[in-house]
């Protein structure tokens, strides 16, 4: 993982370098309606307000669960002892992100959406919310969080979400091999090189051209800026927008040659 000073320069980079988050000098149609309607919420796109309210709660929830890590790439658990808020104020998407992924979700209607890494759900209710009529499935590897998961779910009245808990290594394949295919996936779980490339060529078998692979915290790490310029790099990759905190992953084929968009957000 970068150091902050390190973090804050390359955003400081980003943010001189990335085309202007307005769309002005951008060139491609659909990066274009993507920054206009997705990033600058065009269509006006107004998620719930519960699920942040929910946030606050979760920010002061001092119950204390024993979660079983399986840390980064390890197969070996570790418990350890941390409150709910502790987990909200370090695991949760920050609203901006979350309801990034809420207009997303609302404006390509995909219909089967995965999520690697749960967390306490609240950015799973954004994908739920914003199109009550997607399959979704999330895997949580923590039992302890699972279960306040569940509890979130049922406070805010979700149906359309399944939730499996356990390795993301033990359990992808069997949810991929179960559906025809996959519209959007969120990969927010294991931040390393090996596993998030194995997540992607697991996922990228299962795309068609319009579905969309969100990779977080793209640049956290070396480790995961190398799996991300690989990623670009692959044959069925057809365009990407970074927008820093998040790498977007387009397949689809009226882009004639790979374009990858830097865009400010």
């Amino acid at each position: 993982m970068y150091s902050s000073f390190q973090l804050a320069k390359k955003y400081f980079h980003y943010s001189l370098t990335a085309y202007n988050g307005k769309g002005h000098g951008m060139h491609s149609p659909f990066v274009f309606q993507f920054i206009l309607h997705v990033l600058n919420n065009k269509s006006g796109y107004q998620p719930p307000t519960k699920i942040e309210a929910l946030r606050k709660e979760l920010l002061a929830d001092k119950r204390v669960l024993q979660i079983e890590d399986l840390g980064a790439g390890s197969r070996t658990a570790v418990t350890k002892q941390r409150s709910v808020q502790q987990i909200a104020a370090s695991a949760l998407k920050s609203k901006k992100y979350a309801r990034l992924l809420f207009r997303l979700t609302k404006h390509y209607r995909p219909k089967t959406i995965l999520e690697l890494g749960t967390s306490l759900g609240l950015t799973t209710a954004y994908f739920a919310m914003a199109n009550p009529e997607a399959n979704i499935i999330t895997i949580e590897g923590s039992k302890a969080i699972a279960q306040i998961v569940q509890e979130n779910f049922k406070r805010l009245g979700l149906e359309n979400i399944e939730l499996q808990n356990g390795n993301f290594d033990e359990l992808l394949s069997s949810v991929i091999s179960h559906q025809s295919s996959i519209d959007l996936a969120y990969i927010d779980g294991n931040h390393r090189y090996e596993p998030t490339l194995r997540y992607f060529h697991q996922l990228v078998s299962n795309t068609h051209n319009d579905s969309i692979l969100v990779f977080d915290d793209v640049h956290w790490s070396e480790e995961m800026e190398k799996a991300w310029a690989e990623i670009k790099a692959h044959p069925a990759v057809q365009c990407t927008v970074d927008v820093f905190f998040l790498g977007f992953v387009f397949f689809r084929k009226e882009f004639k040659a790979k374009q990858h968009f830097t865009v400010r957000f």
